[in-house]
């Protein structure tokens, strides 16, 4: 065994309730043509194999910009464009059926590899790729003619359900064609959404080239509404960071629950951002990510999962479920993407305008500051909403936290007197007190 044997045991535990959860789902995963070019996408290839061994429903939606873009020049043609689109005329169509046909060939040849003693050995996958895009010509536009650039016209969903289940994983070119027969150049991007907005996918996921950290660090799970304020409010946003939380947010607002935006240039991103619980890139939903509500009781076996270590440590005095049952209402969680990674309980004693801070208990992937702070400032508004005008806490082992956080010692007879005849000497435990 490896010294590294205990953290892969962890990950992978920790890991299977995102393998349980992804099997049968439908994800969109989007990528540029930079990153076809670039030799080391075959680890990403490994990774989409893997994702389609899980059981995941996989479309992939492929760019060709780079592709186009070296032919033209082998044409002695320059790229025209108008608003960040380009104008195709009909030297650049050529361009574009050449670089689509070529990607989408190599594409399937990396995704048919099941060379041994690679992470493909033995794979089998089945790529079907076809006529998935009914497209329409965008026209004149400010007066300029965009020729054979198009716009997505409809989805054929149906055509591309029934690929999915037979297991086949969805390779879509950024093409469309017309019921005439005619021949568009579309965006990636858009292609990427109609096809998760037609097939009412679980996920849409953007593997980008720009790093999107310097804009979404802070707040890496983003809901819509603030996924507009930065794109409101940012003073300068690179373009395709600014085109792709543009796309996620329309995306989520045709129904699509989330969109990913990852760095492709990172090895593993795809596993990462699926298979852990904080991702590596930026996740925009309609709904956030994390919440800080008031318990149920469908949340007691969370916080039991949360605080059974911490009993058996005695941090905290044991509790049965009986008596977390009868003061649930008490209780306020954190919850994480269905995860309970926080919780602490407020017991009102009215009489003597006092509230005693109970069970603050987090995930050990969590014990930092900033959500102990989050939970003991819920818990300090709640107890002022109530009319308390202190804070008490008992505690045996994190007094230098709760003196941090502006708790002073107090004695015995500071607590409320029906805490006073509940006290356990046997723990001994510290008391200390906030005014609020």
């Amino acid at each position: 065994m490896t010294t590294d044997a205990p953290s892969f045991v962890r990950w992978f535990r920790d890991s299977s309730p995102y393998i349980h959860a992804h099997r049968g789902r439908t994800f969109i995963v989007a990528f540029g043509g930079e990153a076809v070019a670039d030799t080391a996408f075959a680890n990403h290839v490994h990774d989409f194999a893997l994702l389609n061994s899980l059981g995941i429903r996989l479309v992939l939606v492929h760019g060709i910009r780079p592709q186009i873009e070296e032919r033209l020049r082998s044409r002695n043609q320059e790229p025209i464009y108008q608003d960040g689109l380009r104008v195709t005329d009909d030297v650049a169509l050529q361009c574009v059926k050449e670089a689509a046909g070529m990607v989408r060939v190599e594409l399937e040849a990396l995704l048919s590899m099941g060379v041994s003693n690679s992470p493909m050995a033995g794979a089998k996958i089945r790529v079907a790729s076809g006529n998935f895009v009914i497209a329409k010509p965008l026209g004149v536009r400010n007066g300029i003619d965009f020729r054979h650039t198009g716009e997505v016209r409809r989805i054929d969903a149906q055509a591309i359900t029934e690929k999915l289940d037979r297991n086949n994983v969805v390779l879509i070119s950024p093409v469309g064609y017309s019921p005439t027969g005619e021949v568009f150049n579309l965006r990636a991007e858009e292609v990427a959404t109609t096809v998760a907005t037609a097939l009412k996918a679980d996920k849409l996921i953007f593997m980008m080239e720009q790093v999107i950290d310097g804009y979404t660090a802070d707040h890496p799970h983003l809901t819509t509404s603030e996924a507009q304020q930065i794109l409101n409010t940012a003073a300068e946003i690179p373009a395709e960071i600014q085109r792709h939380l543009e796309v996620a947010v329309a995306a989520c607002q045709a129904g699509i629950d989330r969109v990913h935006l990852i760095n492709r240039n990172t090895d593993g991103a795809l596993l990462l951002e699926l298979f852990t619980r904080d991702g590596i890139g930026a996740l925009i939903s309609s709904t956030p990510y994390e919440t800080l509500r008031s318990a149920s009781i469908e949340d007691i076996g969370g916080i039991i999962d949360l605080i059974s270590p911490l009993e058996k440590s005695g941090v905290l005095a044991k509790r049965s479920r009986e008596a977390l049952e009868m003061a649930i209402t008490d209780f306020s969680v954190i919850e994480r993407d269905g995860l309970i990674i926080g919780c602490a309980a407020l017991h009102n004693f009215p009489e003597e305008a006092a509230g005693e801070l109970a069970c603050l208990a987090l995930h050990r992937d969590y014990r930092d500051n900033a959500w102990g702070k989050r939970l003991l400032e819920h818990i300090e508004r709640k107890a002022r909403s109530r009319g308390l005008q202190r804070l008490f806490v008992l505690s045996t082992q994190t007094t230098h936290w709760f003196r941090e956080q502006g708790f002073e010692p107090a004695v015995f007879t500071d607590l409320p007197v029906k805490r006073q005849a509940a006290y356990n000497g046997k723990r001994n435990s510290k008391i200390l007190l906030k005014q609020l």
